[in-house]
């Protein structure tokens, strides 16, 4: 027995119900139900969806879907990271390390310039600086992400749980780490890892949510379907 189309659409209601908010993981567990609901009535022709679908249920235990969602976002948080590695490695082409090796030069001598105990309020005004486009870009991707009738769970951590509101305290921490460095091999060290670190937020903000879509397309294979429905 195929389940209706109707049916269908009462299992993506159920699963929304028990706390499962993406459309990509809603229909996995629909295409799980969808089967063992199916099976249990072929065998079993008494059995009312109703009764079947209680029954798939209790299976995933006492935690519903918890333990499935939490396994499903340990797996695309690794591909979120191999993503924005796999940028950050495109990233640097020839001009845009000799950028980084000028910047970091740049820094590195605001650095030995300014009195000893304020190098760390310099680093601390760097990443601020910074932070505020960043921010502003954030709020408007947070926007669109609302605005859309699916989430997808990767697309959420793509535009969501990247950017400015994840390093928001760096440049407090900076500011609470008082530092004087006279040896310039170690003011080097610093340079080069600051701007090190604002590259990859720089890639993790303004590089990486405009290609949302093709990176879901890549990963969802029935994105683009659904985009057009």
């Amino acid at each position: 027995m195929k389940l209706t189309e109707t049916q269908i659409q009462e299992l993506y209601k159920f699963t929304r119900a028990h706390f499962v908010y993406h459309y990509d993981l809603q229909t996995e567990l629909v295409d799980h139900l969808a089967g063992g609901i199916e099976n249990q009535i072929a065998k079993n022709p008494q059995l009312s969806f109703q009764e079947a679908l209680h029954k798939e249920f209790k299976k995933f235990g006492i935690f519903g879907f918890q333990d499935v969602v939490e396994e499903r976002q340990k797996v695309l948080s690794k591909r979120y990271w191999k993503i924005i590695l796999r940028f950050y490695k495109e990233y640097f082409t020839l001009p845009k390390i000799a950028l980084t090796l000028l910047l970091s030069v740049l820094l590195f001598l605001v650095l030995k310039t300014i009195p000893l105990g304020y190098q760390n309020y310099a680093i601390s005004i760097l990443f601020v600086l910074f932070l505020i486009p960043s921010s502003i870009k954030m709020v408007i991707y947070n926007r669109i992400l609302k605005k859309k009738k699916r989430k997808w769970m990767l697309e959420e951590m793509l535009l969501n749980n990247i950017g400015a509101f994840n390093f928001i305290q760096l440049p407090i921490q900076f500011m609470n780490i008082r530092f004087e460095v006279v040896n310039p091999y170690i003011l080097g060290i610093i340079s080069i890892f600051s701007v090190s670190l604002l590259l990859l937020f720089y890639v993790m903000v303004f590089i990486i949510p405009p290609k949302a879509e093709e990176l879901l397309a890549e990963t969802y294979p029935e994105y683009k379907l659904m985009q057009s429905v």
